[in-house]
């Protein structure tokens, strides 16, 4: 699970099967003293949505909104085309997804009051060759 703040707005696809996917990046922090110096680090958290919760992620976050994921990561790797190098990237494929604080605006956004879990619907596992990335 990860609290966190979206880095950017989400992405929303299709895949060649007709399923939603709706990318995000969430930002966590973290402060600590270090040698008597106060000090922050961020870590960022690549989230993929599948589905219902993909539309609907897509359809009421933004930037800035603070967001609660649950989910399990993924690592999956690729040949980069221009380097010929293997590549990989670790993601969290959300199992729900609570909408926390406002957006930019401060709001809660759309209809959906902060706090409000969304769930994945019973469609079953995706199979990572639909990924349309």
């Amino acid at each position: 699970m990860v609290i966190g703040h979206l880095g950017r707005d989400p992405e929303m696809r299709y895949t060649a099967n007709g399923s939603a996917v709706t990318t995000f990046s969430v930002a966590t922090s973290r402060r600590y003293t270090s040698n008597g110096e106060q000090r922050e680090e961020t870590e960022w958290f690549n989230v993929v949505t599948w589905n219902r919760l993909a539309e609907t992620c897509a359809q009421y976050l933004q930037k800035g909104r603070l967001v609660y994921v649950e989910g399990r990561l993924q690592t999956r790797s690729w040949d980069d085309q221009q380097t010929g190098q293997k590549r990989y990237r670790t993601e969290l494929i959300a199992e729900e997804v609570k909408f926390l604080g406002g957006g930019r605006d401060g709001g809660g956004g759309g209809g959906f009051a902060p706090g409000m879990a969304v769930g994945p619907d019973s469609e079953g596992d995706i199979d990572p060759d639909d990924l349309p990335f």
